[in-house]
């Protein structure tokens, strides 16, 4: 027999453990059986080829549509060629030198096949994948033991679903009785099953309302402990106070708002009034600000700031990147004017100063913004990841804004907050122009209170976005050159963005968070430093082309980016080190290559460039992924909307939820297996009041053994930590 923390060697032989812990980290029964399958397949009923990702390894029932034999035209062999079908869509399977396939893949069959998507001729493949014939005289064994339903389990080239499904198989048989963790009040009020017979159904399900069922109860696992962790790290949050910044009537907020040539729009309004009363609080504040690109996040978080500095505190304004807390501290600064003269010859009476703290400051322009911080001269100091570094200190740091938050990890987030002091919290505005899945779960896990800005202000221009599908129509790429051209003419600025620097390994600037890029089969992505001289010696010739990456001195950078908004360049060939913040009015057009490269989150980041004047700006999302595939679909719908909040939750649609107890960004290593975002709201919320009732009635949950345990399995060391740092 077994218990759930035997390991597996005994249970499922030293070899397969082997296996499993290479592949998946599994390496005790509790660690194989909250393995879930991906997907559950019937007999007869064959997988949707459409939403196959280009470099995943995938596991499909399909049947055989044809096959043909032939040999290579290059050197002595066979290629055993096979046609598969979900009864709508075709993908080949080649086999080399493997003509006793023919004797058993025949037209009609079905079976699981098992290998790497790639394309080849602009067609879906897979090349020598494994696979295991379903129904007649071929069935395998291992299939038919499953009942009905046929489990389909996230598995690799190395380790087969099959073979999981055998050492899965294994388990059960020698499962010991497990005592449910949920207490049996709890389970009766929401009709849950218990855990012994929801873990064996989620296996070997004998339909889909056994799945269903079963899947229920194990989600509210995931549910509950979450909650549970989370309402024991908001309990002793409590305890620690934020400093209290009252409104004052007559100070450089006031000052500013009567300055603005512009009314706020209601959203600002609305949601700044949320903002000043959380700041009046000792609790500390920990909001999260939604809005459009060029929504007017930042008037919202300067009014903050400067009620902040108003109560004789200090603000940071975090900035992901170096062009970006230039040009923060440029607008601030422009906005503010002699606001933010403090100590200068004709500065306000009342004003306060904003300093720059990045890492390639000079030493003298560094030792000043740093004297600035700690002494309190500063009331706005805004900066880079240098910010964090532990020679920093401010005098008496009373609000932390953080831009677009997910570029920042959540550890160098936590370092600035613990400036403030050792027994205060500093209040946190995090502001982003479109959620990524850990943002949007955090949110609805209730961890940060939420607002958004949903106007645009007057004047913003339409942006239209089309894909570009060059393996297809390639003259669309040689239209989209001359659609540069077109703008450029017109008087107005393009941007040309490609994910990579070039000249060296490791240089991807790109935050990716799509499977194809990590595709061995497919060409490295398309590089700065390769993309420039080709447009300026081509398509562009005679065009003023510049160059933007991460790794020009500070200095150039911030020369290019003048240049550029100053007209004196027709095009800008950047990385993403333009996707936040920049504001060029003039720039109008933008062409992104390896489009399917970034997230949906980041192309949205992007295409917020342009359109920020008075004329139409155009988006074209260039990319060589085939139709049908995930990725197209992914490029099709960005090309479909301009609504960040849509596409937060297709964000979340095609991927997973980031995992939001630790620093992952996105769901792939997620701590979460069942529990979605979007389908289980309703669930959550449950859950979530239950955990508040648990917690109040037993902070430590010490007499729920059960409960604690589920906590400690979910919430590790290093994600208790993350809580306490979120």
């Amino acid at each position: 027999m077994a218990a759930l923390d035997d390991r597996l060697e005994p249970v499922v032989g030293a070899k397969s453990a082997k296996a499993l812990a290479a592949s998946f980290d599994l390496y005790t029964v509790r660690d194989l059986l909250h393995h879930y399958p991906r997907r559950y397949d019937e007999r007869g009923e064959l997988t949707d080829i459409a939403g196959l990702e280009i470099g995943e390894h995938a596991t499909v029932l399909a049947r055989v549509k044809s096959a043909n034999e032939r040999r290579m035209r290059s050197r002595n062999g066979w290629i055993f060629e096979v046609v598969i079908t979900d009864g709508h869509r075709t993908m080949d399977c080649t086999f080399f030198n493997q003509r006793f396939q023919k004797h058993k893949l025949q037209p009609g069959s079905s079976a699981l096949f098992a290998g790497k998507v790639s394309v080849y001729k602009n067609k879906l493949q897979l090349t020598n994948p494994d696979y295991h014939l379903i129904g007649g005289d071929g069935d395998d064994l291992e299939i038919d033991a499953f009942l009905g339903m046929i489990p389909v389990y996230p598995a690799t080239a190395k380790l087969q679903s099959w073979q999981i499904a055998r050492c899965v198989r294994q388990a059960l048989e020698l499962l010991d009785d497990v005592e449910d963790p949920l207490p049996k009040e709890l389970r009766t009020r929401h009709g849950l099953l218990d855990y012994g017979e929801a873990i064996r159904n989620v296996h070997l399900a004998k339909d889909r309302e056994s799945v269903h069922v079963a899947r229920n109860r194990l989600k509210w696992d995931e549910a509950l402990a979450v909650q549970l962790a989370l309402a024991q790290r908001r309990r002793a949050a409590t305890a620690r106070p934020a400093p209290a910044c009252p409104r004052v009537d007559a100070g450089i907020r006031a000052a500013f708002d009567e300055r603005l040539p512009f009314e706020l729009t209601a959203g600002q309004r609305e949601v700044g009034e949320s903002v000043a009363a959380d700041l009046e609080l000792e609790h500390p504040m920990n909001r999260l600000l939604q809005g459009e690109v060029g929504s007017g996040k930042t008037i919202v978080a300067l009014r903050a700031m400067l009620q902040v500095v108003d109560a004789g505190r200090q603000a940071a304004l975090l900035a992901p990147t170096e062009v970006l807390a230039a040009q923060h501290a440029r607008s601030l600064r422009e906005m503010l004017g002699d606001l933010a003269s403090a100590g200068e010859l004709g500065g306000a009476e009342q004003a306060t100063r904003v300093a720059l703290l990045t890492g390639s400051l000079s030493a003298p322009q560094r030792k000043q913004a740093m004297l600035d911080a700690a002494s309190g001269a500063a009331g706005i100091v805004v900066g880079t990841h240098a910010l964090i570094q532990d020679k920093v200190s401010f005098a008496d740091l009373g609000l932390v804004v953080v831009d677009e938050q997910h570029r920042f990890g959540v550890e160098q987030r936590d370092a600035l907050r613990t400036r403030a002091g050792e027994n205060v919290s500093p209040h946190v505005l995090v502001m982003t122009a479109t959620p990524i899945p850990r943002t949007v779960a955090m949110t609805v896990y209730g961890d940060l209170e939420t607002s958004a800005l949903r106007e645009l202000p007057v004047g913003r221009s339409p942006i239209g976005t089309t894909v570009v599908p060059v393996s297809e129509k390639p003259a669309w790429l040689d239209r989209a050159w001359q659609r540069i051209r077109e703008e450029a003419q017109a008087g107005h600025q393009a941007y040309v963005v490609c994910p990579r620097i070039g000249e060296g390994e490791g240089d991807e600037e790109s935050t990716s968070d799509t499977s194809d890029s990590g595709s061995e089969d497919r060409r490295p992505p398309l590089a700065v430093l390769d993309v420039a001289p080709m447009l300026q010696e081509g398509p562009l010739n005679g065009l003023q082309v510049g160059v933007l990456h991460g790794r020009l001195p500070a200095d150039d950078k911030d020369k290019v980016m003048r240049a550029f908004a100053a007209g004196e360049l027709n095009v800008l060939v950047a990385t993403t080190v333009v996707e936040v913040g920049v504001d060029v009015p003039n720039a109008t057009a933008m062409v992104i290559m390896d489009a399917e490269r970034f997230g949906v989150s980041q192309l949205h980041q992007l295409r917020g460039r342009v359109g920020r004047g008075t004329a139409p700006g155009i988006c074209l999302l260039v990319t060589d992924m085939p139709a049908g595939t995930a990725s197209r679909e992914r490029l099709d719908a960005v090309a479909s909307t301009l609504d960040g909040f849509e596409l937060a939750r297709l964000d979340l649609e095609m991927r997973r939820e980031g995992d939001i107890l630790g620093a992952v960004q996105s769901g792939r290593r997620s701590a979460l297996k069942l529990l979605s975002l979007l389908r289980d709201e309703k669930l959550i919320a449950k859950a979530r009041e239950e955990a508040q009732a648990l917690i109040a009635y037993a902070p430590e949950l010490t007499e729920f053994p059960g409960l604690a345990r589920m906590v400690a399995d979910l919430v590790n060391d290093e994600r208790a930590e993350y809580l306490e740092k979120a």
